[in-house]
């Protein structure tokens, strides 16, 4: 039994892992959370770090037989401070909401205020949604965008944050596609006396390569995933100064977690280290010019971006001139190839599950090797999904999705990805 091949030992699920790899290979994947591991990365996921518990930190296990877990462990530490250029770093943390759990652990006591992006605006559900534990367990309040730029407004944060005085800002977002001055959000917080966190799930990549500014200098903590941007496992990790390590070390474990993954936290070692590398600058450079590109094509297409384009790797689309809804553009997009996701756009009048907008990203379809003349391609194979892609009676056009599926299928084929993986 230890030695059989997953086909050997459950052929149900190798057949549906190879549907999968099927439709990674053939689809273009834009939606800007997600992204292709490399070979390496995955490697170490599924090695034999699986085997073993390791709760606790290194040098400092609750069981035995942890030599080479507390060398790994160390690794990706020391990879990590040095990457984002801080005193501190805890990589066991498993989720992004799991790493934003665990910095209001550490830093705030139940019922304690906090003041983050509204997610009806581009912000988190980690940063105050009422039915999130943000909102639950602690007094949320949220700040918005100016409604006439639909961009963050920081003396409008800053009024905000003098009327709560919360204990914890939170900058950061999943739906924005601008800069975020973080050195004007820590003047914010001096103002009011408060902690800031920015989390950076999104544009950590970029952050890492000197592509946006860097919120290390101005935060007392800062948190992000692993497998957006930074292209690693799905996972997370926290920064800080050295005056708060042991504080956050104690909320991560035996706070808000026990034994650590460890597989993944080699997984994450092995991304950092990738992070290092000369082209992983170029790469994350790349995916602001894809997305300004792509961003660029839908405006000539008519389309309404929300601020009006992007300087990172997503773009905010409203729908609302087109007469369809998030949740529908994307299916047939989907249908088409090409896979997004619905998104609320700021003051949208649609509910969460209908929404007005998509969320279109870059980091996969750079992470293949397309450039500017396949974001163009790409731009107008959406609009022509979007214009032409249902039928007067609302349903799908099904020589259209099919002949833009073909044509997405040849540009997948000319840049693969995974090559013999099974």
């Amino acid at each position: 039994m230890m030695n059989r091949t997953l086909a050997q030992a459950d052929h149900e699920i190798a057949k549906i892992m190879a549907q999968e790899l099927d439709r990674q290979k053939t689809t273009l994947m834009l939606i800007p959370s997600e992204n292709y591991a490399s070979r390496a990365v995955m490697e170490a996921m599924g090695s034999i770090f699986t085997n073993k518990y390791a709760e606790g930190y290194p040098k400092r296990r609750y069981y035995n037989g942890c030599e080479a877990y507390d060398a790994l462990e160390q690794l990706a530490i020391d990879r990590a401070k040095d990457i984002f250029r801080c005193e501190h770093a805890n990589v066991q943390v498993h989720t992004g909401s799991q790493a934003n759990m665990a910095a209001f652990y550490c830093l705030l006591e139940k019922g304690d205020r906090i003041l983050g992006m509204s997610v009806a605006h581009g912000g988190h559900l980690t940063h105050g949604l009422d039915r999130n534990f943000s909102g639950y367990f602690y007094e949320a309040h949220a700040y918005g965008l100016n409604p006439e730029t639909d961009r963050l407004d920081y003396d409008g944060i800053m009024e905000v944050a003098k009327q709560v005085r919360p204990k914890l800002i939170i900058a950061g977002a999943s739906a924005y596609p601008r800069i975020i001055d973080f050195q004007r959000f820590r003047e914010i917080a001096e103002e009011v006396g408060a902690f800031l966190m920015a989390d950076i799930a999104h544009i950590v990549g970029l952050v890492a390569a000197g592509s946006h500014p860097d919120p290390v200098p101005y935060c007392d903590i800062v948190t992000s995933t692993t497998h957006k941007t930074l292209r690693g496992p799905r996972g997370a990790l926290i920064l800080c100064p050295e005056r708060l390590a042991d504080r956050l070390d104690r909320a991560v474990f035996p706070g808000v977690q026990a034994g650590p993954l460890m597989q993944i936290i080699a997984a994450k070692a092995v991304a950092f280290k990738e992070a290092q590398e000369f082209g992983f600058r170029e790469y994350q450079r790349q995916i602001i010019r894809n997305a300004q590109s792509l961003a660029q094509s839908l405006l000539e297409e008519d389309f309404t971006l929300v601020t009006g384009g992007t300087d990172n790797h997503l773009m905010l689309v409203d729908l609302r001139n087109k007469g369809i809804t998030g949740r529908e553009a994307a299916n047939l997009l989907e249908a088409a190839g090409m896979c997004c996701n619905k998104n609320l756009i700021p003051g949208d009048p649609a509910s969460p599950a209908e929404t007005s907008g998509i969320r279109p990203g870059t980091p996969a379809v750079t992470t293949r090797g397309m450039k500017e003349p396949e974001m163009q391609l790409i731009g107008k194979w959406i609009a022509r999904v979007i214009h032409d892609g249902r039928k007067e009676d609302g349903t799908p056009n099904e020589t259209v999705i099919a002949e833009v599926r073909d044509q997405v299928a040849q540009l997948c084929e000319a840049f693969p990805i995974y090559e013999d993986l099974i």
